[in-house]
C-alpha cells in the first residue's frame, strides 16, 4: 500500500542538477519523498512552472530595531519572500547595534513573529565583544575592516587577531567588510568617481590580504574589484558579489542613489565579476540590501549615505539572466541556494530528502520589467526600474505557500534558523 503524504507537489523540479517531472511528498515541512508518483492528502501541481528550491541570501540590512523608517523586518522579509527567497541572514549594525549577548537579545525579541520567511541574524564584532557569549544564537559574526553605516570598525591588529580567534574557535562564519580603513580617503566627495577615488581597489586588496593565513571560517562581503579577486586566490576564504556590483558601474548610475560601500567600479571591474561568478570563483549572491530613505539619498553627495535595495530584485534579475541563456543554471542554483545553505550549515539550499521543503516556483515564460511600485521594500526606490526579471509566481516556506500567484497567500511564520535547528 502506498505512503499517503500530507502534501504532494508536482511539476518539473530542478534535483540533482537537472530539471525533470517529480513528485515531492512533503511532511512536517520536510521533503519525506521524491518520486515520479506520489499521492498526498493535498497535491498542488504547477504543471508548466519550474520548482526551484527557496534562495537564500546571506547578507541583508534590515534595519530592524532603531531604524524602522527606512524597513523593518516585516517589510523586508516580504520583498524577500516576493523574490524567492525563503531564508536570510540580518546585519548587526542596527540601532542599538548587536555587539553584546543582551542587545542581541533585545534584537531577536524586536524582530520575533515580524518575519514571513527564516532567517539568521549576525553578531556585530567591535574591540572587546565577548563572541563566544553571542555565538549560541548567532548565525554569524559581521566584522567592518572599513568604516561604513554604523560605528562597528575594527582597525587594531590585536584587536582583528582576537576577533579571528575567538570566531574560529565558535566555528561560525566569520563574514568581512573588507576595505582597509588605513587607505579610506576622507576627502568629501562630489560624484561616484571620487566616491571611489577615496575608497579604491586596493583598500579591499589590502584588508583582503590583511586575513591571509588566518584560521576559521572567513567570508569575504560584496567583492567589488578585479585586483580584489585575485587577492582571494589562494586564501581559502568564501565570498559573496551583489547584484549591483555586477550590474552597474560608476559610469552606468548615477548620483547618491548609486552610492555604495565598497564603491561601483569600473566596467571591467564588474565584467570580471561576472565571469568569476560564472566560473564559480565566488561563492554566493547576497544583495547587501541596504535602504535609506528617499530624503535620504537626495542630500548633497558628501552627506548621503551609503547603501541600495536589493533584496526583491537581485535574484529575479539573475534568473532573467539564466531564462536568457547568459548565465548557467546550475550555477545559479548553486550560487543562491546550494553554497549559502553549505557554509552557514543549513538543512536547505536543495531539493533533497530530509531538508527543509522551501521552494520558489517559477513561470519561465513569466520575463517582465521591474517596477518600483510593485516592490515591497519600505523605501520605495530602486536603481533596478526597467531592467528584466523573472519573479516566482509561487513560493514555500517550510511546505507552506507564502505566495501563490504572484500574491501574498500565507501568515509570518519566518523562524531564527540557530533556534530551529538547535538541538
Amino acid at each position: 500500500m502506498k505512503t499517503v503524504y500530507e502534501l504532494v507537489i508536482e511539476g518539473r523540479a530542478y534535483v540533482k542538477g537537472s530539471i525533470a517531472n517529480w513528485c515531492i511528498g512533503i511532511e512536517d515541512g520536510k521533503i519525506a519523498a521524491i518520486a515520479k508518483n506520489l499521492r498526498g492528502d493535498e497535491q498542488l501541481k504547477f504543471k508548466d512552472q519550474i520548482i526551484f528550491p527557496g534562495a537564500i541570501d546571506p547578507h541583508v540590512h534590515f534595519r530592524d530595531p532603531g531604524l524602522t523608517d527606512k524597513e523593518d523586518f516585516a517589510t523586508g522579509s516580504l520583498a524577500a519572500a516576493f523574490a524567492g527567497i525563503t531564508c536570510v541572514f540580518d546585519m548587526p549594525n542596527t540601532l542599538p547595534p548587536s555587539i553584546s549577548k543582551a542587545s542581541f537579545l533585545e534584537k531577536k525579541e524586536a524582530i520575533a513573529h515580524k518575519s514571513w520567511v527564516d532567517y539568521g541574524l549576525f553578531a556585530g564584532c567591535v574591540p572587546g565583544a565577548d563572541l563566544r557569549s553571542m555565538a549560541p544564537e548567532a548565525v554569524g559574526f559581521k566584522l567592518f575592516l572599513g568604516s561604513s553605516t554604523g560605528k562597528l570598525l575594527v582597525t587594531e591588529e590585536k584587536d582583528i587577531q582576537q576577533i579571528v580567534t575567538a570566531a574560529a574557535e565558535t566555528k561560525k562564519v566569520l563574514s568581512v567588510h573588507a576595505e582597509d580603513e588605513q587607505l579610506i580617503g576622507k576627502e568629501p566627495a562630489r560624484n561616484l568617481a571620487e566616491h571611489m577615488k577615496n575608497r579604491p581597489p586596493e583598500a579591499e586588496v589590502a584588508a583582503i590580504n590583511k586575513l591571509r593565513g588566518r584560521e576559521g571560517k572567513i567570508n569575504i562581503c560584496h567583492v567589488s574589484s578585479a585586483a580584489g579577486l585575485a587577492a582571494l586566490d589562494n586564501t581559502g576564504f568564501t565570498s559573496e558579489v551583489t547584484a549591483h556590483h555586477l550590474f552597474l558601474d560608476k559610469e552606468s548610475a548615477k548620483g547618491t542613489y548609486a552610492k555604495v560601500n565598497p564603491p561601483l567600479r569600473t566596467r571591467e571591474d564588474r565584467f570580471a565579476l561576472m565571469k568569476a561568478f560564472m566560473d564559480g570563483k565566488i561563492d554566493m549572491l547576497g544583495s547587501d540590501h541596504a535602504p535609506h530613505t528617499i530624503e535620504d539619498k537626495e542630500q548633497e553627495f558628501s552627506y548621503a549615505p551609503s547603501g541600495m535595495p536589493g533584496v526583491e530584485t537581485s535574484v529575479p534579475i539573475l534568473l532573467a539572466m539564466v531564462k536568457r541563456g547568459q548565465f548557467p543554471l546550475p550555477r545559479f542554483v548553486n550560487a543562491v541556494c546550494e553554497r549559502p545553505a553549505e557554509i552557514f550549515q543549513l538543512n536547505k539550499g536543495s531539493i533533497e530528502i530530509g531538508k527543509d521543503a522551501d521552494f520558489m516556483i517559477v513561470d519561465p515564460g513569466r520575463l517582465e520589467a521591474i517596477k518600483v511600485k510593485n516592490l515591497h521594500s519600505k523605501c520605495g526606490w530602486s536603481l533596478f526600474e526597467g531592467f528584466d526579471a523573472l519573479f516566482p509566481q509561487s513560493v514555500m516556506l517550510r511546505g507552506q505557500l507564502l505566495i501563490d500567484e504572484g500574491s501574498i497567500a500565507g501568515e509570518r511564520a519566518g523562524k531564527d534558523v540557530v533556534e530551529y535547528t538547535k538541538p
